[in-house]
């Protein structure tokens, strides 16, 4: 088992902290490309309620991440992440100022970037390529689920073989991939999501995100949970998928996340997940021990 925090040691002798971004992007889903709805779970921030004001510049933002560990961080070094909505849907000539901007802080290590694996032209990844001879960038894809069924369901928009096809490019380039999976969508079983589990920890990903269903206000998932058309995975459950999970991840793939944070202004369901430290220390006992 590798965690994203032992890693970041390794790498760079020191603790790493993330700062959220907003780069001001949309998304192909939500523009009128793919459709207009968005994704059923994806809140109208895009998925980055604890990202940056999209209205402030990114050193702006930068500095204001930092001024919010200030407390507890002294002389911190940080990942520069742009996580709001789609980080690569844009003009080449608008990211580069963007993740220029990011890469040139100097108290910045990693420029890492969220977005769907339809969303990387080539004149982006050679873009992400260039830059990743000043300072590692790592790409995350929002995959979520291998299930052509649930795929359709949740409105993602891209076949699986578009994210086996975004890996392959990627690594060309010497770019990190980190792989977004949600445990708990709706009508798959502990066996299906431990397929995607399986599949992406082989097909090449570096690191993987396990994120928690949450239903979030909103959301076209938050009105299917007010209509009974599904039930979220209790505590229980989940902590028992999780270790069922990090049996099957291999030991080069980092963890990077085993649960995630939904907005308690937002939060539906599960209820439980609120409480992030309970949750936590449940995970370090009985799936890290």
């Amino acid at each position: 088992m590798r965690l994203l925090n032992d890693y970041l040691r390794e790498q760079f002798g020191c603790k790493v902290y993330k700062i959220a971004l907003n780069g001001g992007f949309t998304c192909p889903n939500r523009d009128g490309t793919l459709d207009t709805r968005g994704c059923i779970f994806c809140s109208s921030g895009g998925s980055g309620e604890f990202a940056g004001d999209a209205d402030t510049g990114i050193t702006a933002q930068i500095e204001a991440g930092k001024a919010r560990v200030a407390k507890k961080v002294k002389d911190g070094r940080y990942i520069a992440y742009f996580q709001a909505y789609t980080g690569t849907y844009g003009p080449t000539d608008r990211l580069r100022a963007l993740y220029t901007e990011a890469v040139s802080h100097p108290d910045i290590d990693v420029l890492s970037i969220a977005t769907r694996p339809d969303c990387l032209s080539d004149s982006t990844l050679d873009l992400l390529e260039e830059l990743s001879s000043k300072k590692p960038v790592w790409v995350e894809l929002g995959l979520q689920t291998i299930h052509k069924k649930t795929a359709d369901m949740i409105r993602r928009g891209y076949d699986l073989s578009v994210y086996d096809d975004a890996v392959q490019k990627l690594h060309a380039r010497g770019i990190e991939v980190i792989t977004h999976v949600i445990l708990g969508l709706p009508g798959e079983s502990r066996e299906d999501m431990l397929e995607t589990v399986r599949y992406v920890s082989a097909a090449g990903t570096d690191g993987i995100k396990l994120q928690l269903l949450h239903v979030l206000k909103g959301t076209d998932l938050a009105d299917a949970y007010a209509r009974g058309e599904f039930a979220v995975l209790s505590e229980d459950d989940y902590i028992s998928l999780l270790r069922d999970c990090v049996a099957v991840i291999p030991d080069h793939v980092v963890i990077h996340r085993l649960t995630g944070d939904g907005d308690k202004r937002l939060l539906i369901a599960p209820a439980w997940s609120g409480n992030k430290k309970h949750v936590w220390n449940r995970i370090q006992r009985e799936v890290l021990h």
